[in-house]
């Protein structure tokens, strides 16, 4: 199953505009494209139709929304009146026709199903001369099928099946010359007509933004030349080698409309990578006063690396005093503000227990008391945690456990120093 054309693709892929590379002699272009499909849906009508001049679309047609419409200003003002509606029912017309032809291609193909597409686009160029050349092109499937040119007198077929479409279509003696009228009489016409209605907007003209990069891969320099936001659509682009043109290493990409009229192209080699030197872009454009020549220049991302790894440097340099800092600063503000200091009178063991009595407990009763057991306890010799039956006090090492006067809280003294109690806890 074909998938659903994009009309920009179909237009790159069937390479109907002209192609970069070289100088052109084309001034202005018309070009009508017809897409039918066999299996329509949200956002694919059965058929569009839209017309271009120099590249820019200026109207369109489409069977969902059944009229043409204008797609730019210019074309908007200028048209005649009755122009639109004439123009509506031609389009119906077409879109009927080529339904049919959709149906025959699709049974000589002996395809009873699936997406299938049929792309027919024809128009001329008027070229520097004052002359103007023509033609028709046919497309199946996103593939040539068919073409005629006004030089020849017959139809030029791309496979066993079109020669069937050629044959019935030159013995009739009346498509061959229709369309060799329409290329060489009506086609001229129109593209001056719609070229006087934009003239304004048509001349003027945008110099190409051009960025050149560079990528090894596999031991292979790629090189590629990338030109944007030109007008009008002419350009030439091209990789030298030292002051040779390398047309036949270059591969390019299709001259692509932008959303704000103006185009954009790309042209890439290959090269050694001890080459790089050696080659240069150079792009022609009405836009510019001269052609411009572009080289890669491999030390701006070099230095781009270097500029990143400066500044993580720095923030690891800046971070590490200032966490070490906070941390100073926090175990300073715990040792102030949580000393502790024995009750006056209370008699504390050698060992570290609590020699009192139940006095000296500040009259807590014995069953909430921390006891601590002296023949367990080890004081601060290290031996451990003094023991308490159930959950309580197991050992003590090098700790000394007061019970405080409040609810659950213990407080910790290693030496001198004193730690916060930990929240509803009764044991060290």
């Amino acid at each position: 199953m074909a998938p659903a054309p994009d009309l920009g693709v179909l237009l790159g892929l069937l390479g109907l505009l002209g192609a970069p590379g070289g100088a052109t002699k084309v001034l202005h272009s018309l070009r009508y494209l017809h897409v039918a499909v066999s299996e329509p849906g949200p956002g694919v009508p059965q058929f569009v139709s839209v017309g271009f001049l120099d590249g820019i679309p200026f109207w369109r047609y489409d069977s969902e929304r059944g009229r043409m419409e204008p797609q730019t200003p210019w074309m908007e003002e200028g048209p005649e009146p009755g122009y639109w509606d004439g123009q509506t029912e031609i389009c119906k017309g077409n879109q009927h026709t080529d339904a049919i032809d959709l149906e025959t291609l699709r049974a000589r193909y002996n395809q009873s199903g699936g997406l299938h597409t049929l792309q027919y686009i024809y128009g001329c160029d008027l070229l520097s001369d004052g002359s103007v050349h023509g033609s028709f092109r046919y497309g199946y499937d996103g593939r040539d099928f068919l073409s005629f040119e006004p030089g020849s007198q017959s139809f030029v077929v791309a496979d066993g099946t079109a020669q069937v479409t050629r044959r019935l279509r030159n013995s009739d003696g009346f498509t061959v010359e229709r369309q060799k009228n329409y290329l060489k009489h009506i086609c001229p016409e129109e593209l001056r007509k719609y070229v006087r209605y934009g003239r304004q907007a048509l001349e003027h003209k945008e110099p190409p933004d051009v960025h050149v990069s560079g990528k090894e891969e596999f031991g292979t320099l790629i090189l590629s030349c990338h030109v944007y936001g030109f007008y009008p659509r002419p350009i030439a682009v091209s990789w030298m080698k030292g002051d040779e043109i390398r047309d036949q290493e270059t591969e390019w990409g299709g001259v692509v409309p932008n959303s704000d009229g103006t185009f954009h192209t790309w042209a890439r080699i290959e090269a050694r990578p001890e080459e790089w030197e050696q080659y240069r872009c150079r792009v022609e454009h009405s836009g510019m006063p001269e052609p411009g020549i572009f080289t890669w220049e491999p030390e701006s991302g070099r230095n781009l690396t270097l500029v990143v790894a400066v500044f993580v440097i720095a923030a690891i340099v800046i971070l590490i005093p200032l966490v070490g800092f906070i941390v100073w600063k926090l175990q300073s503000g715990r040792r102030q503000n949580h000393g502790y200091s024995p009750p006056a009178g209370k008699d504390m063991g050698t060992n570290g227990s609590s020699a009192g009595t139940e006095r000296d407990w500040g009259g807590i009763p014995e069953g909430d008391r921390v006891r601590m057991d002296g023949a367990r306890s080890g004081g601060m010799d290290g031996a451990g945690l003094g023991g308490m039956d159930g959950a309580g006090l197991r050992q003590c090492s090098g700790l000394q456990c007061i019970l405080l006067p409040s609810p659950s809280a213990v407080e910790i003294r290693w030496g001198s120093v004193s730690l916060p109690p930990p929240p509803r806890l009764s044991f060290c």
